[in-house]
Parts: structure tokens; C-alpha cells; sequence
């Protein structure tokens, strides 16, 4: 299956990274991985992306910042946030920021592959 949804996803585990990102990829999204987030920052600056797929917990740079950057560059990009570490307050706070959903790991990829397909339709309803 082929389609035009670009997602970025970023983890700074790398070996979770490549899992959601062949997960993803099988489903027909053309992915970038990045583990290193200030990278994908980087990267969000050069290009919009229809949906960000985003580890909250991570060095230098968090989920909630890339969250915000993603939502700077497009108000259009859903915003997909995924935590270990899995606190009601965590979050609301990240979707009053505007993500369009969390997800507490572990999770299955069938989980992140429903998430990402809801917020596929919710894009295409507003298109």
C-alpha cells in the first residue's frame, strides 16, 4: 500500500526508533527516524510533515518541544506522543499543547498503526 503521509518519528532508543519506523513504512508512510532530537528539530524546520510520532521523555530536547515545533510549522501536523513513563498529567499537558494523541509504552505496533490511521482520516475530514 502506498500513500503520501510523511511521518517523522522520534525516539532517542534507537533500536525503538527502527521498530516504529519499519512498522509504519509496511503500512506504505514514507518515515524518517531520528534518535537525536535536536536532528529532528532540524528537520522540521526544512519540511512539514503530515503526522510527528514523538518519545516525550528524551535528553537536551523533549517530546513537548518537538510538539510545540511541529505545531509552529504547520498547525495542519498531527502530533503522536509516545512515554514510558505514563503520568495523567504528563499527558493532559501535551495534549492541551495540541497533540492529537499518547500512547504509553510498552504498546503493540498495532496501537501506534491505529493511532497514525486516525489521525490520517482526521486530515483528510479537514482537507
Amino acid at each position: 500500500m502506498e500513500n503520501d503521509y510523511e511521518v517523522l518519528v522520534v525516539d532517542d532508543e534507537r533500536i525503538v526508533g527502527k521498530q516504529l519506523k519499519s512498522a509504519l513504512s509496511k503500512d506504505g508512510y514514507k518515515v524518517e527516524a531520528y534518535e537525536v532530537p535536536a536532528e529532528a528539530i532540524k528537520r522540521l524546520d526544512e519540511k512539514s510533515f503530515d503526522i510527528v510520532v514523538t518519545d516525550i521523555r528524551m535528553d537536551i530536547v523533549d517530546g513537548i518541544e518537538i510538539l510545540e515545533h511541529a505545531m509552529n510549522k504547520s498547525n495542519r501536523t498531527k502530533v503522536i506522543m509516545i512515554t514510558g513513563f505514563a503520568m495523567m498529567e504528563l499527558a493532559r499537558h501535551a495534549m492541551d499543547k495540541g497533540a492529537f494523541d499518547f500512547i504509553a509504552k510498552p504498546f503493540k505496533p498495532d496501537d501506534l498503526r491505529s493511532s497514525v490511521a486516525r489521525a490520517v482520516k482526521t486530515i483528510q475530514q479537514a482537507n
